[in-house]
């Protein structure tokens, strides 16, 4: 059960109001340290994300963890981070993109019998701060269409804008559509395949962050990410935490 900010939402009255919904952002956070929540109090977009019901951390009062991925396309390290999840138990939401799903489908298969979710990261990738709401709509169905057809996965709810750019009116308008938009409170960068600095460097980037209620965000192209899992999940179990499905979250107040 998900409990979430619950908000009416108020039609936009006036030219500065619109101009505000759609002036856009990249999500950013305060790192945690010393297992401190991270924040977004810095960034000027908490007000929007809680309007709009967003997910950014869960309950920062229990020692929970939530395992997310971004799947652009497949680098050949996707089946040996599922192995590793299977090994230790620990559920995954994979955010996939049209690319993926097209090129991918038995992984995509795979997340799904092995009780992963899978989450929507559009279909071709795009900064959704300037696509127009019907272009949205296309975007989402033709991932959550593709997907329920190749699985037995017959919602998708969950939604993470490509590269973290958002304003309040896609917010919105995905939410509409039946969507959670979920962003991150533990990330590095991992993206850049040619710029990997080894497992090390990778376990450290999140053991370093770790904090009750993170939702944690990787990329599955990374050889570190995936060289470091299995450590990073048997240290933070070490520590007292679990990790749950994002249907799992329970959010408090940020």
């Amino acid at each position: 059960m998900i409990l979430l900010f619950v908000m009416t939402a108020v039609p936009y009255t006036n030219q500065a109001a619109y101009a505000s919904s759609t002036n856009p952002y990249h999500f950013g956070f305060k790192k945690s340290k010393n297992h401190q929540s991270a924040s977004i109090q810095e960034e000027g977009f908490k007000d929007i994300l809680m309007r709009q019901n967003s997910i950014f951390l869960g309950d920062v009062s229990k020692k929970e963890l939530y395992l997310t991925f971004d799947n652009g396309y497949e680098n050949g390290f996707t089946p040996k981070i599922l192995d590793i999840l299977k090994e230790h138990q620990v559920p995954a939401i994979f955010f996939v993109t049209g690319h993926y799903v097209k090129e991918e489908p038995d992984l995509i298969k795979r997340m799904v019998a092995e009780g992963h979710l899978i989450g929507n990261h559009s279909w071709s990738h795009p900064d959704m701060s300037q696509i127009s709401n019907a272009k949205l709509r296309e975007e989402l169905d033709k991932v959550r269409i593709e997907v329920q057809r190749i699985t037995n996965q017959q919602s998708m709810t969950y939604l993470r804008p490509p590269r973290g750019i958002f304003n309040e009116r896609i917010l919105q308008a995905s939410k509409e559509l039946g969507y959670t938009s979920v962003f991150w409170s533990i990330a590095y960068k991992d993206w850049d395949t040619n710029a990997q600095r080894g497992w090390r460097y990778a376990y450290d980037s999140v053991m370093n962050q770790l904090h009750p209620g993170a939702v944690i965000l990787l990329h599955s192209v990374s050889r570190d990410n995936t060289m470091a899992l299995g450590a990073i999940l048997a240290e933070a179990k070490r520590q007292g935490y679990v990790f749950k499905s994002l249907d799992q979250l329970q959010m408090k107040n940020y």
